[in-house]
């Protein structure tokens, strides 16, 4: 799950503010390339384009880069805001490993949480997902003795989907007029349940609607229940997670901090608090940016990793979104959930305190939606999904930086809605009433973490809760949505979303080029490049990427490990 924070007060830097603060007069032009937006699609994009001998300039309007793989302190803590784990990174060379190796010059480390990576709780049961293919299944036959052959057609399915993603890559970078053709070649070469929502495809398996519930009770990694998202999506995360999950030593914030480096060693930089105004034209081509300042920055291309909402309805100028076509596009995509989280602090180790390494997807009961529904038709209802991540159970170093303590996130579904009227507030100053709320939500989300874990009932020392407004605030999100677009069967069949677009110079990357997550996002990233740098001299650098083996064939198998 992702979730977004509030900003660290007091007097002291942070040594989380990651990049360098923008001023108009530190700018060393000219640069090749823009990047708007330092989430992991845009460093990605920027390192890779870097790689190539290229001069990039990030600029990202929070205070710290790293967008959702960012961290922040408070009050003698850390917390991670997006970055709850990862997988395909371990000691086996997958695609997803040597990108992220490729990425941080070797310098970004890993630890394997428990192999119990997720522990999904149906009300009173839990029920254990388990690293590695054989140990996932004979777990479930534990609870579920009858369905072997359900489960082995099922893995089988979640392979057919990655053995699908290099062709849905591909139609992402290859000319518009291969549609037509393109399009013949999936409906004969793709199953047919691809595109499917998730209930659906396991409908067509098995009828035992618990052990859906158990296979789908993931689905907050990408905030669509079963019956409304695509089972593309599950498959992904799925498969991302099957050889266990893993976290960053050193925090969410060494992602950033690693790759940054090789984004300045070519002469270029990453800038915080550098908000964009709105994009230059000239004719029918992206020039440049117009910052908030009212500096402009001149560059041949420009990239955006802040949305395609944000892209065409507030950085581009209206006319030119409207002349392209892309008015009507983003009619056809919704925005994702939006979220609250709950980030808190404990005077104690979580070896003290036992705490896991597993994270717990906590659910009232199987029935997803039905659950989901009534509390967003009525908030006092049951939590229709609560989540536990530990951070500091899953850093071995965490106990180095801080000594004696520990941290827990919990977050849940949240309507931007039910916080609206304070949106017009500034940060931190909304008043009593939305501090009220606020309070309100915690308070039932720290009895669902007692609950599980009542040791902890009288040791929290610090507890903050952020909300939606805290989303649109620091990542422009303007319905605080936190996955970018829905990953519902149509938005896999929106052709538009793709790096490159309608408008000469300007190319989108991130999390709605490919999917939700950090794989996902860093995916979009690849192909942005790409894109960018075209086949020849992008298959050249995609190679020094990933081996020996081509580099094409490498970022399809990239894609395949791709999800949060």
């Amino acid at each position: 799950m992702n979730s977004t924070d509030a900003q660290p007060r007091g007097p002291q830097p942070s040594r989380l503010r990651i990049g360098r603060r923008y001023r108009a007069n530190r700018l060393d032009g000219p640069y090749d390339a823009v990047v708007i937006g330092s989430g992991i699609g845009g460093l990605t994009t920027a390192a890779l384009l870097s790689a190539a001998g290229q001069k990039v300039l990030v600029l990202e309007q929070h205070y710290t880069a790293g967008g959702f793989t960012h961290a922040y302190d408070r009050n003698g803590y850390e917390w991670d805001v997006g970055v709850h784990y990862i997988g395909d990174v371990g000691e086996h060379p997958t695609a997803t490993r040597k990108l992220f190796d490729f990425l941080s010059a070797g310098k970004l480390h890993w630890a394997p949480m428990d192999s119990t990576y997720d522990r999904i709780c149906l009300g009173e049961e839990p029920f254990d997902l388990r690293a590695g293919r054989e140990a996932f299944i004979e777990e479930l036959l534990a609870h579920f003795p009858q369905e072997r052959r359900t489960l082995e057609r099922y893995l089988e399915r979640v392979s057919a989907v990655a053995r699908a993603m290099p062709l849905i890559t591909m139609e992402k970078l290859l000319p518009r007029w291969c549609a037509p053709v393109l399009s013949l070649w999936k409906k004969l070469r793709l199953p047919n349940y691809l595109n499917k929502t998730t209930y659906e495809v396991l409908r067509e398996l098995t009828d035992n609607e618990k052990l859906i519930a158990v296979l789908t009770g993931q689905w907050g990694d990408n905030g669509m229940t079963p019956k409304t998202g695509s089972f593309i999506i599950h498959a992904l995360i799925v498969k991302h997670y099957l050889h266990g999950g893993y976290y960053p030593i050193g925090g969410a914030s060494r992602i950033a901090e690693t790759i940054i480096p090789q984004i300045r060693a070519d002469g270029g930089e990453v800038f915080t608090y550098a908000r964009v105004e709105t994009l230059l034209l000239d004719g029918n081509r992206v020039c440049g940016v117009r910052m908030a300042d009212g500096t402009e920055i001149r560059a041949p291309t420009v990239v955006s990793g802040a949305g395609v909402f944000n892209t065409f309805e507030r950085l581009l100028p209206h006319s030119a979104s409207e002349a392209a076509g892309y008015n009507r596009d983003l009619k056809r995509v919704q925005p994702s959930m939006a979220h609250i989280c709950l980030y808190i602090g404990l005077q104690k180790t979580a070896a003290e305190l036992g705490l896991p390494k597993t994270n717990y997807w906590l659910y009232p009961s199987g029935d997803y939606e039905g659950d989901v529904q009534k509390f967003l038709q009525n908030s006092d209802e049951e939590i229709p999904l609560v989540y536990l991540s530990f951070p500091s159970a899953k850093d071995p170093s965490f106990t180095q930086r801080y000594p004696g303590r520990a941290t827990i996130e919990i977050v849940a579904p949240g309507k931007y809605e039910w916080f609206a009227q304070w949106q017009d507030k500034p940060w931190g100053k909304r008043g009593q009433d939305y501090e009220q709320l606020k309070q309100h939500y915690s308070d039932r989300l720290l009895e669902k973490l007692y609950k599980h874990f009542p040791q902890l009932r009288g040791q929290i020392d610090y507890c903050e809760l952020s909300t939606p407004l805290s989303t649109d605030h620091f990542c422009f999100y303007p319905h605080g949505e936190i996955y970018g677009l829905n990953h519902d069967p149509q938005r896999f069949e929106q052709r538009w979303l793709r790096p490159k677009t309608r408008i000469k110079g300007l190319y989108l990357t991130g999390q709605d080029i490919m999917s939700c997550g950090v794989a996902g996002a860093m995916m979009g990233g690849v192909l942005t490049s790409q894109a960018i740098l075209g086949w020849r001299r992008g298959i050249s650098l995609l190679r020094k990427v990933f081996g020996s083996k081509s580099g094409l064939q490498k970022v399809e198998d990239t894609e395949t490990e791709a999800a949060n």
